[in-house]
């Protein structure tokens, strides 16, 4: 608890007793009206001074309609007409109903604030030999930090010297701790577990990933959902409507009976309309429902998934279409080797032996692909004579023997006849003394979870899923059938997934959304364009974070799927406690109305349906998933 918690329920016993003492001394003593009166304001002041004083700056500020102001007119009316246990009980439950409310929201604040503290407090930096801590806001781009073990990464950075292991959890959810060597990049908000390492910093620290995460989770709010607008705009137009209502209850009634020749009985109605004011304060639902959104926002993040406001978070729950670029999103954005073909006299191991030695000078990917594939340590005396041939690939004489390897105009120049050309992903010819040894294929490998992902997108009521690449239309349509994908297109420009999302966006009903998954630099105006921009946040490019509304914090498309789940399950406590808050309020309000329900009942309607509307709200920080 805070302290202004603590001091809030301090005030309650010390009220609460008070209400007990008075009571039991009343009802022994038997005080006159007004030595009653007095004794009951003490509790009642030592509860309710500070909704009293909100009230009155409220009508001072000219902002009178709000639930200060219904307690204290609700409260100081039943003290006038001599209900005065009835008084401090109601502003007694009020704030005790408060409390929780405080407690709950507090609850919500602290558990993402606790997986967010991946904020750091320094960086160290050598200065004459010796480590000094500085403020990462002082640290410019390119110098030389290090990170002890158990330290957090202040700053995105490549690792210079050392090896570790990084907890990414706070970044990610992932409890698997991840393997980091000289060269790697390593983004800021991650702890280092084992071994110090020295990073030069690649950005500044506000535009580092540790920064742009607590942006994205502290500004989250800022964005509110339909139903918290259609909530706020309620709140504006029913609190005036039922403290008009109220006052209507406590003057028609009376002036009916009397013109009718009966006793007005004013007292009754008085009590009536005050009820009706209690009954009426809408805090369930002004409170409930941000708290709602602010908890699923929180599961989201403690999952690894960064949700920039409540209003993406409801979308979410609509989508109906999900259209995904290929390269880095549905596959890792890596090259590997995908497919060994030896012609007759060469197998497999020794065609890949002869690809990797002619490619051993090379750091290109496509040749770095090729000694991963091999495995061994290359021995680099039985090769030489290495030649790079422009636009064709290389030359080398390996153990004796003249190789080339390249792309088929390599071959072609050398008079060598390639018996089956392929097309799927980069393909490496390869020759040995002047006789075509066969081909390897290198492609970009798909994503473990990238099936698992589009099964279940459609498990959850997608209606179409679609791939849009720059890629050619035979690697598209081999990646799509691997993963499940409905429709590909491929050899797209930027602007022409644009384009194709713009005809999809045309096709959709008018209450479904399309969200577009990507990662690249030229997938920010298309993540724009859609109603959803979801951007693969780990390896992913500023620009497509930056454009993005949701970023999934460990590259993992099976990650969307949840965050669907996430938002239905957080709308869902939404509406119950919509139809909860309003169906008992209505009832008591024409209870009231009716003289039913007594000040007890309001009581129940007011508090009891915020403590409880409240509580369910929590349970969106702990989705079940």
């Amino acid at each position: 608890m805070t302290t202004k918690q603590k001091k809030v329920l301090y005030r309650i016993i010390i009220a609460a007793v008070l209400v007990v003492l008075v009571s039991v001394s009343c009802s022994v003593w038997k005080f006159s009206a007004w030595m009653e009166a007095l004794l009951y304001l003490v509790p009642y002041f030592v509860i309710g001074y500070d909704i009293l004083k909100k009230a009155g700056k409220g009508i001072l500020n000219r902002q009178i309609f709000d639930e200060n102001f219904l307690m204290a007119v609700a409260t100081v009316g039943a003290m006038l007409l001599g209900d005065f246990k009835e008084g401090v009980a109601v502003m007694l439950f009020y704030q005790i109903g408060e409390l929780f409310q405080s407690c709950a929201v507090g609850k919500s604040r602290k558990n993402i604030a606790a997986l967010m503290d991946i904020r750091p407090d320094y960086a160290n930096i050598l200065v004459d030999g010796q480590l000094q801590q500085v403020d990462p806001d002082d640290v410019e781009i390119g110098t030389e930090i290090v990170i002890n073990p158990g330290e957090k990464v202040p700053i995105d950075g490549v690792i210079t010297e050392g090896s570790t292991t990084l907890n990414t959890s706070a970044l990610t959810g992932e409890s698997v701790p991840r393997e980091a060597q000289c060269g790697d990049e390593v983004i800021s908000g991650c702890i280092n577990m084992t071994g110090a390492i020295h990073l030069k910093t690649t950005k500044e620290f506000g535009d580092s990933t540790v920064s742009k995460i607590l942006d994205l989770v502290e500004n989250s709010s800022m964005k509110k959902s339909r139903s918290e607008n259609f909530i706020t705009k309620f709140a504006r137009y029913y609190t005036p409507a039922v403290c008009y209502s109220a006052l209507a209850l406590a003057l028609l009634p009376p002036a009916v009976r009397l013109l009718l020749g009966m006793t007005p009985e004013f007292q009754t109605w008085v009590i009536r309309a005050l009820t009706f004011l209690v009954i009426s304060c809408p805090c369930a639902l002004v409170i409930s429902i941000p708290l709602s959104f602010f908890g699923g926002i929180g599961c989201a993040s403690t999952n690894g998934i960064l949700v920039k406001g409540s209003n993406y978070l409801e979308a979410l729950a609509d989508a109906k279409y999900i259209v995904f670029d290929k390269t880095g999103t549905l596959t890792k954005g890596v090259f590997e080797v995908s497919g060994i073909y030896p012609e007759k006299g060469f197998d497999e191991k020794s065609l890949l032996y002869y690809a990797a030695y002619a490619e051993s000078a090379s750091s290109h990917p496509i040749s770095q692909s090729l000694k991963n594939a091999y495995g061994e340590k290359l021995d680099l005396e039985r090769v030489n004579q290495i030649e790079e041939i422009a636009g064709h690939g290389v030359k080398a004489v390996v153990d004796g023997n003249a190789v080339y390897a390249g792309n088929s105009k390599l071959m072609k120049q050398n008079s060598l006849s390639i018996s089956q050309e392929h097309d799927e992903g980069t393909v490496v010819y390869v020759a040995v003394e002047h006789e075509y040894a066969g081909c390897i294929t290198i492609s970009d490998v798909v994503k473990p979870t990238s099936q698992k992902a589009i099964t279940e997108l459609k498990k959850n009521g997608i209606r179409q899923t679609v791939m849009l690449t720059g890629d050619t239309k035979k690697t598209a349509e081999k990646v799509a059938a691997e993963v499940g994908v409905d429709v590909v297109r491929s050899d797209l420009l930027p602007a022409d997934k644009v384009f194709e999302v713009e005809q999809l966006l045309e096709q959709k009903g008018k209450k479904e959304n399309l969200a577009f998954v990507g990662d690249g630099i030229n997938d920010a105006p298309v993540l724009s364009r859609a109603d959803i921009g979801i951007a693969m946040g780990a390896l992913g490019s500023d620009a497509a974070i930056e454009a993005a509304d949701v970023v999934l914090m460990d590259d993992d498309p099976a990650k969307i799927a949840l965050a669907m789940k996430i938002s239905r399950r957080t709308l869902h406590i939404v509406r119950e406690n919509i139809v909860f808050a309003l169906t008992v309020k209505l009832l008591c309000l024409a209870l009231g109305a009716l003289g039913i329900a007594n000040m007890w009942a309001a009581i129940f309607a007011d508090v009891g349906v915020m403590v409880i509307a409240v509580l369910n709200a929590t349970r969106a920080l702990r989705i079940r998933l």
